[in-house]
Order: C-alpha cells, then structure tokens, then sequence
C-alpha cells in the first residue's frame, strides 16, 4: 500500500517515522540551474520526488531549497517545502550535512515532526527508484545498523590505473599481485550518491550522515547515474529512454 505525508500523517515502519530530504540549492555552476534542467520530459528533480512519493517507507518527502523556482516546481511534483533555505546554507563549499541537520531541527521545532529515519535523496540521481529507496531502508531495519549507503561497482579498477610522479609511472594501488585479466581484479565499489540512510541521532548528535555500523546497497551501474557535468545528462536521458522501450 502506497502511503505518504499528504494522506496518513501519523504512517511509520516498525514504529519509526522515516523522512525523505531532497537537497537541492539552485546555485549550481558546471551546468546552471542543473536540478529543474529538463531531462527527458521533466525536471531533473522530478525524478528523485517521484520516486520517494512511490516508496512505501518514506512517510513525508520534503525538498531543501535556497531557490524559489526549485520550490516552485517541487511543490508541483508534490514534495513539500515547509522553508526556504537559508543562503548561508547553500554555497560550493556548505557540506550537506548542515543542511540536512537545519532540515530536521526546523521540523522538530516548527512542525512538531521528529524523525526516526532520514533518507537523503540527491536530485542528481535520477535513475534511482523507489524499490532501490525502499532497500536500502529496510537495510538499516534489519541490521540494525548506524546508516546505509547505495555503491555500485567501479567502470574502473583502481589497481590498473597509474600515478605519475616526477614524470615517471607508478601503480596507483600498491600490490604484489600483478591483475592481467578482469576477471581476477578484486571487486572495488564506489559511492554513486543514490541513497543515504542515516538515523536521526548519528546526524543530529554525532553529526555525521555515515555511522560507525555503514551497510551498502548495491546498485547496477545503469542505475547509478550522478549527474554532474551535460556528458552525464546525455547519458542518463539515453538510458532512460532505453529503460522506458
């Protein structure tokens, strides 16, 4: 059964409240205005909150913005933005996490709502879905872990790339084994940004969105898609369109 904010307030898994937080500042550089962007058919951030409306364990979606057009067409798209974010929240360098902790805090004190759960959802990883979302919190349900985070497999193994120091090669992971084949490559995942899942007190009282107990969700590569620059816009909306035929 499909629920959410808007139609059961008081909805929680295993008696847990477990809040969805988009962060999406509009002061994006390398590709401007990137999260409300049109990609195939709808705006970048559309994808993210339509995929945590479909989750059956995010029980309110909301979207941290400083930028009244992000606001705008979030709200369409049927997230809530209970504020605005503050500017001094959404410069290059403001980690995440503040603006995660000024999320909750706002909540707790404004809208009388404490969450047990946040799951952080980055508008840049459109290809993500809400089984992927639902996964990786019944992750962290069942292993009872600090946090949960979505990885998938490297395109490349770091063991055969190179470092160059005083123009001289060298390996770039230092090993006894030499790895010809891909095959015999030791299995090395990276963060593809997807699906944080982090319990209220190791981000409000330790600060932190991953715990000393971090368990990973693993993720196909074709849905592992973070947008940054337009070479990862033209591959996402090609595999999209693929996935759609």
């Amino acid at each position: 059964m499909l629920l959410n904010w808007a139609n059961q307030a008081d909805f929680m898994i295993d008696e847990q409240t477990v809040l969805g937080i988009i962060p999406a500042r509009g002061g994006s550089k390398v590709v401007p205005n990137k999260n409300i962007r049109i990609l195939a058919g709808k705006p970048l951030i559309a994808w993210t909150i339509e995929a945590g409306l479909k989750t059956k364990t995010l029980d309110r979606i909301i979207v941290s913005t400083d930028d009244k057009k992000i606001a705008k067409i979030s709200r369409e798209y049927g997230a809530e933005v209970p504020f605005i974010r503050p500017k001094i929240l959404a410069g290059d360098s403001t980690p995440t996490l503040l603006a995660l902790q000024h999320a909750v805090r706002y909540l707790e004190k404004k809208g009388d709502y404490s969450p047990s759960i946040i799951v952080t959802l980055q508008p840049t990883s459109p290809l993500r879905d809400e089984i992927d979302i639902d996964k990786a919190v019944h992750r962290l349900m069942e292993t009872g872990a600090d946090s949960v985070i979505s990885l998938c497999e490297t395109e490349y193994s770091p063991y055969w790339m190179k470092k160059i120091k005083k123009d001289k090669v060298y390996p770039f992971v230092k090993t006894k084994k030499e790895y010809n084949r891909r095959q015999d490559l030791p299995k090395v995942y990276r963060v593809n940004g997807a699906v944080y899942v982090t319990r209220r007190d190791v981000l409000m009282k330790d600060g932190k969105v991953l715990g000393k107990d971090t368990r990973a969700l693993i993720m196909p590569l074709e849905k592992s898609v973070d947008i940054d620059t337009m070479l990862d816009f033209k591959l996402a909306e090609l595999l999209i369109k693929a996935r759609e035929k």
